[in-house]
């Protein structure tokens, strides 16, 4: 992830509702938005932004592009994300939520075998406070700084980044890697990347009930990266007789000995604590568990 204050960005479904809103708040804060993309709308000029109606040929005007911010309907999401990388952009953001889930699979298996990271789908983006905004992030309440937030939830985790913006602890990177059942890069990845970036001195996850992936993430943790880490679960009051996973991530949690409740908050909570992470209780708990992990 080599994203900066200078990457050039494009935008697909400029031309739609969302896409002429977020595009305009995008530029408000500084992004370099060069070109937009909607079929049928070539030629015109939508929030500053020249629209062409292939990515090609805004490729062939704006010259290459560092990411696409992608906010086209659900069954047209495949088509845009292969067209922008076949015009060699390496940074999708997917902020559609509904994608069919074949289509994802079909799209990872490129992405994987072009290099290219792909964030979402049902993704508010990614923000570098001070620098650069991809996708839906309210701006005002990040701050720059050196905390890595990572996130499975949308409107948690800018009631999070309130909470470390108040407590002058700004944020370095937020990244929603998205709700869908099929995303894009995942938890490891992300740990991984700020692991090794200078610009973070410690991780928030932000995790939600269903699935396995905040079990794996908490493996991956121990066996992998050197920074402090703190955890909060969302959900944590739903049912508890209410399954959220699914048969093979149940299975997997069998045969990787994390117990038969995957998905629930339990499990993800003991995970964790099992890592020796710190598990936050609320929102408002973050930024003393930062200090603490942090000696400030």
């Amino acid at each position: 992830m080599d994203l900066s204050a200078r990457s050039k960005v494009l935008v697909q479904g400029i031309a739609g509702a969302l896409g002429s809103l977020y595009t305009a708040r995008m530029r408000a804060y500084g992004t370099s938005i060069v070109a937009g993309v909607s079929p049928g709308h070539g030629g015109q000029v939508l929030e500053g932004v020249p629209v062409f109606d292939l990515v090609e040929q805004a490729i062939a005007t704006a010259g290459p592009v560092d990411a696409a911010v992608i906010l086209v309907e659900p069954y047209r999401m495949l088509d845009a994300a292969l067209e922008a990388i076949a015009a060699g952009i390496r940074h999708l953001v997917l902020v559609t939520e509904g994608v069919p889930p074949l289509d994802m699979v079909k799209l990872l298996h490129i992405a994987e075998r072009t290099d290219t990271l792909v964030v979402g789908p049902d993704s508010p983006g990614i923000i570098l406070p001070g620098k650069i905004l991809l996708g839906t992030y309210p701006a005002e309440l990040y701050s720059p700084g050196r905390i890595g937030l990572i996130s499975r939830s949308g409107t948690l985790t800018h009631e999070i980044a309130l909470h470390l913006t108040q407590a002058e602890l700004g944020q370095s990177i937020a990244v929603g890697i998205g709700g869908d059942r099929i995303v894009g890069s995942s938890f490891q990845q992300w740990l991984q990347i700020l692991d090794e970036d200078d610009q973070t001195e410690a991780i928030v996850l932000v995790g939600e009930i269903g699935g396995n992936s905040e079990e794996e993430a908490a493996r991956y943790i121990v066996e992998a990266i050197d920074k402090p880490v703190i955890a909060y679960i969302a959900g944590r009051t739903a049912p508890k007789n209410h399954r959220m996973g699914h048969a093979g991530a149940i299975i997997a949690s069998l045969v990787a000995g994390w117990g038969s409740e995957i998905g629930t908050p339990d499990s993800k909570v003991t995970a964790f604590q099992k890592a020796g992470i710190p598990v936050a209780d609320r929102p408002s708990d973050i930024p003393s568990l930062l200090k603490q992990a942090l000696r400030i």
